[in-house]
């Protein structure tokens, strides 16, 4: 990838569905080479989706929570384990205390405790920490 690719998908991070056109003018290339750039980043499973985001508050009825998770044993099976668990919205390999970070969205506190029962229960999970976000002061 190079500086162009880079400012590409800064482009699409804050919009990822501005028109190819919009895009060509702020890089100061031609539409064909937004369109190529894209298709080879996709192709090249650089660029693996797009997706959307809600402002916090439009979902209100949503609950949200983080679950740090100290593994122990095999750190790939623990995660293949997590992304197949529904309540998992997002999940980070971090350092220091925790081997990872997965952001939980539930609809009540009854699916949250579920949730955090099944993570729980995956072999190689030897402890977690939960915070549930209560407010979000700047996003």
């Amino acid at each position: 990838m190079d500086d162009l690719d880079h400012r590409l998908i800064a482009l699409l991070r804050r919009n990822a569905r501005a028109p190819v056109a919009d895009l060509a003018k702020a890089l100061g290339v031609a539409r064909g080479t937004v369109t190529n750039r894209m298709a080879r980043l996709e192709r090249d499973g650089v660029i693996t989706g797009y997706t959307l985001r809600l402002r916090p508050d439009a979902a209100p009825d949503e609950i949200c929570a983080w679950t740090s998770l100290a593994v122990e044993g095999n750190q790939h099976r623990v995660i293949r384990a997590l992304l197949g668990e529904p309540g998992v919205a997002t999940l980070h390999d971090t350092n220091g205390r925790w081997d990872l970070l997965a952001e939980l969205r539930v609809g009540s506190l009854a699916e949250l405790s579920t949730v955090l029962e099944r993570i729980r229960g995956i072999e190689g999970i030897s402890a977690s920490e939960t915070s549930v976000h209560l407010q979000t002061l700047r996003g």
